[in-house]
């Protein structure tokens, strides 16, 4: 009884000791959670609130901290690190395989939407930010090519291009303004009889006509780092670094040492995890508005959503990877557990990418060069919950107006959706921008998305989760196909060839002459201590020796000659006791 406890005590230690920060992270939500809920019922003004999240913005900031040197140093150092024929076809298989990911998880939203029907039990409320000007869908896709190509590469490192609009109110002319400048013009005078049908009075109305309300957009800015347009320079940037060959190789140290060192501070900054994420989590849940209320009219909705993130995330990506890889997705994403909580603690893929970066080459052993690539530009064009996200909001959107959608409507929000996502920055609730492009190609009013913000901050931290699920296992599917073209050259071939003998005993060179038995020194001893007969002796069995060939074999060394003749002297050269092994 006693050894079966002590085998289970070292077993639960073990665990612990290899999980420890995983199982802190788990206990961190929870206990965040518990103590959100709780601190609700002590009505905290929002100073406090905002004292109390402090904690939890130092854990944001710590990561976003890192996001532009990891993404920087790993994609220039792994695309210069591969050759030209590698890094295109790898290029090109990540980003098919993230299209389709993405298309499958559209097409996913739009099946469970459909069944569900959640825009029956909502009821459409006006808003106050209805009346704001709203970004038109050129555009947003117009912006989305502009942040491809920053103008400022310093300023892309924390904004990004926004078009900005603006109403301009121009007022029209009264009647009797119009009445005064052309005589031709009558005031309009109505008549108004009494019960009694004696008297009549006339009133002269002089009607104000509806102001002309013009849109007029202008360019600016929006807080936040443009990550798609750092990711297209360091990835040409990569590209060209490992065409230039030695002459890059300056630059190439220097990003893969960034490389390790950002890896290295992220090993620290890992243990503040826990703590933070208490705070991130409870202050989440103090900012949430009556859950009851929400829950009534967005109920259904979120349940959709969460459906379609489940059903997307755990069923449909780990099959692909089983299939593809062959091998078991348990495992695989048991390995990424801590980047899945800091996604949903921060609802933020980016800065996320510093932990996925880490579980993936320490738990899950992936080849750091395809993580070097693969990961940032998932990061960045991969959002399967994102798309998926978007589809069912704008189905859900246009189910509150009673507005039914033929096919061919619905292929259009399953490829602009698929589209839009791509340029949905990895940033907190960054889909709500995006849903623009997919709510104006069908028609759908724009006012409208202020219907899904009240939930949009709890479904905002799962699809993140999904998101960087498909980041993690595109990679370990990327190197499975990959491997062949990323193995090493020479690979079986020993590095070190060793000359030893058999039976672990030091050659014997037994040497006959007339005054006895002589046994010169092992061969580590210096050339000026052996006498000149063994050098000789040597130097001749080396010329006999014929020279090995180029493919390494196991071959038995040639036999001198038994007899050699040198003043008179006559010797004996046992070689049988060597084996060569290469």
């Amino acid at each position: 009884m006693a050894v079966a406890l002590d085998a289970v005590w070292l077993r639960v230690k073990n665990v612990c000791k290899q999980n420890g920060l995983l199982i802190l992270s788990v206990l961190a939500v929870v206990i965040g959670c518990l103590l959100g809920f709780f601190l609700r019922t002590r009505r905290l003004t929002e100073q406090e609130v905002k004292y109390f999240q402090f904690p939890g913005e130092l854990l944001m900031r710590m990561l976003k901290m890192l996001i532009l040197p990891l993404v920087v140093s790993s994609l220039m150092s792994g695309l210069a690190a591969l050759d030209a024929k590698c890094s295109s076809r790898l290029g090109l298989i990540t980003v098919s395989y993230y299209l389709w990911t993405t298309f499958v998880a559209v097409v996913v939203g739009i099946i469970m939407v459909s069944i569900i029907h959640p825009g029956g039990a909502a009821q459409k409320e006006d808003s106050e930010d209805s009346g704001k000007p709203i970004m038109s869908s050129a555009d947003a896709l117009l912006d989305l090519i502009r942040n491809m190509f920053p103008s400022n590469l310093v300023q892309a490192t924390f904004q990004q291009y926004r078009t900005s609009s603006e109403s301009i109110v121009k007022a029209k002319p009264t009647v009797g303004q119009s009445q005064s400048e052309s005589t031709t013009r009558r005031a309009l005078i109505y008549g108004i009889q009494d019960d009694n049908g004696t008297d009549i009075q006339n009133f002269a109305l002089d009607l104000t006509p509806p102001p002309d309300v013009l849109i007029r957009t202008r360019p600016g800015t929006s807080d936040g780092m443009n990550v798609l347009g750092i990711v297209i320079f360091s990835a040409t940037m990569g590209i060209m670094l490992g065409r230039m060959g030695p002459n890059g190789s300056a630059l190439v140290n220097f990003c893969q040492s960034l490389n390790e060192a950002v890896l290295k501070i992220v090993a620290i900054v890992i243990w503040y995890f826990p703590f933070g994420i208490v705070f991130l989590v409870a202050g989440k849940i103090l900012e949430m508005s009556d859950p009851s209320a929400m829950g009534k009219k967005l109920g259904f909705y979120a349940v959709t959503v969460v459906f379609g993130l489940v059903l997307h995330g755990l069923f449909i990506l780990p099959a692909m990877y089983f299939f593809i890889t062959k091998k078991s997705p348990i495992v695989y994403i048991r390995g990424i557990l801590q980047a899945l909580l800091i996604a949903l603690a921060t609802s933020s893929s980016s800065a996320t990418l510093p932990i996925t970066f880490k579980c993936l080459l320490e738990n899950n052993h992936i080849d750091r060069r395809i993580i070097r690539f693969v990961l940032p530009v998932g990061a960045t064009i991969n959002m399967d919950g994102t798309a998926l996200y978007e589809a069912v909001a704008a189905i859900f959107i246009a189910q509150v107006n009673n507005y039914e959608l033929d096919f061919g409507q619905i292929i259009t929000i399953s490829i602009t959706a698929t589209a839009a996502s791509i340029g949905a920055a990895g940033i907190p609730q960054a889909g709500l921008v995006t849903m623009v492009i997919v709510l104006t190609s069908v028609g759908l009013p724009t006012d409208d998305i202020t219907l899904i913000i009240a939930v949009d901050w709890a479904l905002d931290r799962f699809r993140t989760m999904v998101n960087v699920m498909g980041d993690a296992l595109a990679t370990g599917i990327m190197a499975h196909i990959c491997r062949k073209d990323f193995m090493k050259e020479g690979d079986g071939v020993p590095l070190i060839c060793e000359t030893k003998p058999i039976m672990n005993t030091p050659p014997l060179m037994n040497c006959h002459s007339n005054n006895g038995n002589y046994q010169p020194p092992s061969f580590g001893v210096k050339p000026e201590h052996i006498p000149p007969d063994v050098a000789r002796l040597r130097q001749l069995e080396e010329g006999i020796r014929p020279p090995p060939p180029p493919p390494p074999e196991r071959k038995k060394p040639p036999v001198p000659p038994r007899h050699l003749k040198k003043d008179k002297e006559h010797f004996t050269i046992d070689m049988n006791g060597l084996e060569t092994n290469v």
